[in-house]
C-alpha cells in the first residue's frame, strides 16, 4: 500500500499549527486514495515531538538529530529528496509558510515532481489528486489538475483546514531514523529568531478583539473604533495593510506575517478578508464582519455579515453600549 507524506514544521521546541492541519486533511486523502499516512520529523534530539505525531499518523519517520533542530532548507532537501525516491510517497504535504515556499519548490526541481502551491482544499478525482486555489486576491477559486506523476508536492495554506480539537488516541508506529551518509556541506547557518511582533499587548490571548484594515481610511479614524473596543472592553487588532502603513505597531496585526489569534468574538471594520488575514483567524468563535463592499472574501468566513458603512455601524454600537 502507498502512503501521503506530512513534513512537520516545527519551531522553538513546538510543533506548529499548520502540521495538524495537514495530518487532518491527509487522514481524509488516505482514506479516499487507500493509503497510510506517514509523518515526517526532522528535529532535533530530545524534543518529544514523535509521541504527539503518532496519534494522527500511522508512521512517524523520526529523524532526531541537533543538526536538524532548526529549520534548513538545503538539509531538509536533501533528506527529504533521499525519502521520496526510497519510499515513493503519492502525495507529500508542505505548509505554505515561509518554510515551504523556500523548501517546495526546489524540492520539486529535485524529485522531478510537479509542484502545486498555497492550495486551501485537496480532492480525490480519477486517481489523481486536484487542489483548490484562490486567485484575484481570493475573490474567486480556481480549481488545478496535475499532470501524470508518480508524485505530487503540495503546499497548503495554514489555516485551511480545522483540524478538530479532540483527537481518538492512535498508536502509530514511531520509526528511529538515521542521517543519511554523505549529506552536502551546508552553506547556510542559523543565527536566532526574532519576534518582530512583541509588544504592549498579546493580541493571541484576547477573547474579544475589534479589529481594523484599510477601509479605515486613514490614521485618524482609529481613534474611533478604539473608542468602540474601550467600551466593548476589547483589545484592537489590524491587518497587515494598517501595519504597512506605521499606523499602528506590528504586534496589533493578525494573520500570517503578524498573530494567529483564537477570540471568543472577531469584530472586523473595513477589512477585505485576503488569505493571509483569514489564516490568522480560523480559530475565533465567532467572526462579525463589517465591510462595505458586498463581495469582500471576509464575508465567506464571516458567521455575520453587515454590508454598510463601518463608522455608521460603530457610532450606533457605542450608543447602544453607553445606554445599555
Amino acid at each position: 500500500m502507498g502512503e501521503i507524506f506530512v513534513v512537520v514544521e516545527h519551531r522553538k521546541g513546538e510543533v506548529r499549527e499548520i502540521t495538524f492541519e495537514m495530518l487532518f486533511k491527509a487522514r481524509e486523502l488516505c482514506r479516499a486514495f487507500s493509503l497510510n499516512l506517514t509523518a515526517i520529523l526532522l528535529g532535533g534530539k530530545d524534543e518529544g515531538f514523535s509521541g504527539e505525531l503518532a496519534k494522527r499518523a500511522d508512521r512517524v519517520l523520526a529523524f532526531e538529530d541537533n543538526r536538524l533542530a532548526t529549520f534548513n532548507s538545503d538539509l531538509y532537501k536533501e533528506i527529504l529528496d533521499r525519502l521520496i525516491r526510497e519510499h515513493h510517497p503519492f502525495i507529500t504535504l508542505i505548509g505554505h509558510t515561509s518554510w515551504g515556499m523556500d523548501l517546495a519548490p526546489a524540492l520539486s526541481v529535485k524529485t522531478g515532481f510537479p509542484l502545486a502551491t498555497d492550495c486551501v482544499d485537496i480532492q480525490a478525482e480519477e486517481g489523481r489528486p486536484k487542489v483548490i486555489r484562490q486567485i484575484y486576491n481570493g475573490k474567486l477559486f480556481s480549481r488545478v489538475s496535475f499532470k501524470e506523476s508518480p508524485g505530487y508536492l503540495i503546499t497548503v495554506r495554514p489555516g485551511a483546514f480545522l483540524p478538530p480539537d479532540h483527537i481518538e488516541g492512535a498508536s502509530g508506529v514511531v520509526v528511529k531514523q538515521e542521517l543519511p551518509a554523505g549529506l552536502a556541506e551546508l552553506k547556510k547557518e542559523f543565527i536566532e529568531f526574532v519576534d518582530t511582533g512583541a509588544g504592549d499587548i498579546d493580541i493571541t490571548q484576547a477573547e474579544l478583539l475589534v479589529s481594523i484594515g484599510r477601509g479605515i481610511g486613514e490614521q485618524e479614524s482609529i481613534v474611533a473604533i478604539k473608542d468602540l473596543a474601550d467600551l466593548m472592553g476589547a483589545t484592537l487588532s489590524c491587518s497587515r495593510p494598517v501595519v504597512d502603513k506605521n499606523w499602528l505597531p506590528k504586534f496589533h496585526q493578525v494573520g500570517t506575517s503578524g498573530k494567529s489569534v483564537r477570540p471568543k468574538v472577531y469584530l472586523a471594520f473595513g477589512i477585505s478578508g485576503a488569505f493571509q488575514h483569514v489564516a490568522g483567524i480560523t480559530g475565533a468563535g465567532t467572526v462579525i464582519a463589517i465591510n462595505k463592499d458586498k463581495k469582500a472574501p471576509i464575508f465567506r468566513v464571516a458567521d455575520y455579515g453587515v454590508a454598510d458603512d463601518l463608522f455608521k455601524v460603530a457610532d450606533a454600537l457605542k450608543e447602544r453600549l453607553r445606554n445599555a
